[in-house]
Formats: C-alpha cells, structure tokens, sequence
C-alpha cells in the first residue's frame, strides 16, 4: 500500500523485514538456538516499526506505525514472562520518547520533503486506521488467548484437585479403616508415636471352633470365601454397636470397648455383641455350608492402646485383660461365653451367668470364670384391682 501511494523507501522497509524474518527462521532450523532466535525476532519487532517511521518523517505521517514494536514486550510477556519481558517494554518506551523528542525538536523545521517520500495527509489518515485496528485485533486475539489458556489451565487445576480430593477422601477412608478416628486425627496432625494408657477397657476374642480341621479339607479360595463372609457379618455387628474392631489373627476375631465415647457402657454393649454373634451362628453356617460354632472370651480392665511401627502399621492393645480374655476364649466350650471377675461385676444384675466355675490358665493359674448365657428378664409387676 505504501508503494502505492508513493512512499518508496518505507515499502521496502516491510519486504526486507519479512526478509530478515526468514533468514532468522532459516537460522533456527539449522541450528536449534532458539534463545537467540527469540532475541533476534523480539529485536526485528522491536526496531523496524521505529526505522519505518523515521524513514517516513514523523508520527502523523507515520500513521502511529511504532505502534507494531509494542509486539515485542507483548510477545516477550507471552514467551519468556513478565519479569524477562521488561527490558523489551522499556526499549519500547525509550525509543517512542526518543522519537517523540526528535519530532518536537524539529517540528519547525523546513517542512519540504523528497517527493519520493512524501505521504499525503489521506493516505496517513488511512494508515492511522488500518495501524490501529491491526494493532487492536493483534493485542486483542492474544490476550483472547491468554484467558482461554487461563481458563483451560484453571479447568486442568479443577480437575486435578477434584481428583486430588477424591485420593485424598479414599486415603482418609482406608485410614479409618485401619485406625479409630480419634488415632487417625493424631497421627496426621502430632506425627509421633501414638500410646494410650486406658483404665477400664471390654475386650473379646471369639474363635472358630475346629477351623484347622474344617479348613483341611477345603481350598484356598473357599477358606478365604468362609472367613470373609464370617467376619464381614462380625464387622457389620461391631459398627451397629459402636465398638472397635482391633484384628483378625487366623480364625480369631478381636473387639474392644470404652476405647471412645461412641460407646457409654461398652461391657454391656460387649455382651449383646458376643450373644449376636454366637446367635447368628446358625444362619452363617447355612451361608458357609459349613458347622461354624465359636468360643468367645471377655474381659474387662486396664490396657494400653496405640500404634507400633512404622510400616504396615496398625492399632493394637497390650496388658493382662487381652491375656485373660484371650486365654478365656481359648479354653472356652463350643458356643459359650466366658467372662472375667470384672465382666461379671458389672452384668450380674442385668444378664444371666451360669453357677461361676475354675479354670487353670495358662500363665494365669486357677482363674475364676463365670459363662454368660443370656440377658436377665425383666419382671412385670401385676397390681390387682382393690376391692372396694
């Protein structure tokens, strides 16, 4: 268009640019020097707009074409950020004041110029405006492209923290699995061993009856089957009565009260637990297939609680109740109940308990024990009519 309208040198200016911009092009093909490559094309945008308005006298009739070397901090923002990008913005301002002083100085100066060069005060209004809108759409489309990256990224950030949440939602739920909420809390918060001393704690361990002998004759896979449906039934029990499962050891199943506050009378709550579960016997053994009885023992008193380790980790308790409880369960009759001294102190008056019996424990010499059987009946009272 310059060519057009007369201005011969300042259309050559544009084809050798495009010239230089393809012989930069051409370079960083061969070479791979991309840091260089940015250089140089940040400096051809930056310089020639400038070169293109001297050669062509001042701002007007110029038709504001150093408008285009504000590509280069643009792109420099884009490209290399916004700290590596300032260096090209104050060029850009140093070399527009720079322009704008000259022009001041020598606005009245002989006006007169080579014929060759002349813009005509129509073709500068045109150029104003084509300058200005290519200017505008330019910083507009990148800008355009810098939200639209914003937003894909922010979206990208989203989802990555929705899945994050997810994980981290899971993890806490396999945590809870493993560990009661309250030591779960601590050990992600204090990070430091965890050890409770606890005055009065109801535990119980219940037995499979025969289960090396049951287990023989079957596989792998059918055991696992049996014991799975076995204590998942026992789980389901244990969360109805907000005890606290501790582990499964073999065919041997622990549970422990009074750990939390879930549970306000944990020997109680035990011992409907351990009736539950030796009356839910008979519909297992119709899922198994298999003749499940337990032997169940439980004991109340002092423990200390936490966690051991630091891999593979779980809670676990310590001290003579576990012992006593589970030397009980391991002495017990099929289908019985075996409770401590302390378990009977605090049910005799609300649960039936057969006449209390001795047993030699291991560790524990003659203990005595008492079988619980069943809750006590409340007595109705009957009021007769008074005769008048």
């Amino acid at each position: 268009l310059y060519w057009l309208t007369g201005p011969q040198l300042s259309s050559t200016l544009p084809f050798l640019f495009q010239i230089l911009l393809a012989v930069n092009l051409a370079y960083y093909i061969q070479s791979g020097n991309f840091t260089w490559f940015r250089f140089s094309q940040f400096a051809l945008f930056l310089f020639f707009p400038f070169v293109a308005q001297w050669s062509m006298g001042n701002f007007i009739s110029g038709s504001g074409v150093i408008l285009w070397a504000l590509m280069a901090p643009i792109g420099a923002v884009f490209v290399m950020g916004l700290r590596e990008s300032l260096p090209w913005f104050f060029a850009y301002i140093f070399f527009t004041a720079l322009t704008g002083f000259f022009d001041y100085m020598l606005v009245d100066a002989d006006g007169s110029m080579d014929a060759a060069t002349a813009v005509s005060l129509r073709t500068s209004v045109v150029f104003f405006a084509l300058n200005f809108i290519a200017i505008s759409g330019i910083v507009y489309a990148m800008l355009r492209f810098a939200f639209e990256e914003k937003k894909r990224i922010q979206n990208k950030l989203e989802e990555a923290m929705a899945l994050l949440t997810e994980e981290q939602g899971r993890s806490e739920r396999l945590l809870l699995n493993i560990l009661p909420d309250s030591v779960a809390r601590r050990l992600k918060s204090e990070n430091q061993t965890v050890a409770d001393d606890f005055y009065s704690v109801t535990v119980m361990f219940a037995d499979i009856v025969n289960f090396t002998q049951l287990a023989s004759g079957m596989s792998a896979q059918q055991v696992f089957t049996m014991l799975n449906t076995v204590f998942c039934h026992f789980d389901e029990l244990v969360e109805k009565h907000r005890l606290e499962k501790i582990k499964t050891i073999g065919d041997a199943y622990m549970v422990a009260g009074g750990l939390d506050a879930r549970c306000k009378d944990p020997c109680a709550t035990m011992a409907d637990l351990a009736l539950e579960m030796r009356d839910s016997l008979s519909s297992l053994t119709t899922v198994t297939g298999m003749p499940l009885t337990l032997r169940i023992g439980i004991g109340t008193g002092p423990v200390v609680a936490g966690v051991v380790g630091k891999k593979k980790f779980i809670y676990d308790l310590w001290g003579d109740t576990v012992n006593m409880a589970s030397r009980l369960a391991g002495e017990s009759n099929p289908n019985a109940i075996q409770c401590d001294r302390r378990t009977h102190m605090h049910l005799e008056n609300r649960y039936c308990f057969d006449a209390r019996t001795s047993l030699r424990l291991k560790g524990k010499g003659e203990v005595i024990v008492y079988r619980l059987t069943g809750k006590a009946q409340t007595k109705r009272r009957t009021t007769q009519p008074k005769a008048d």
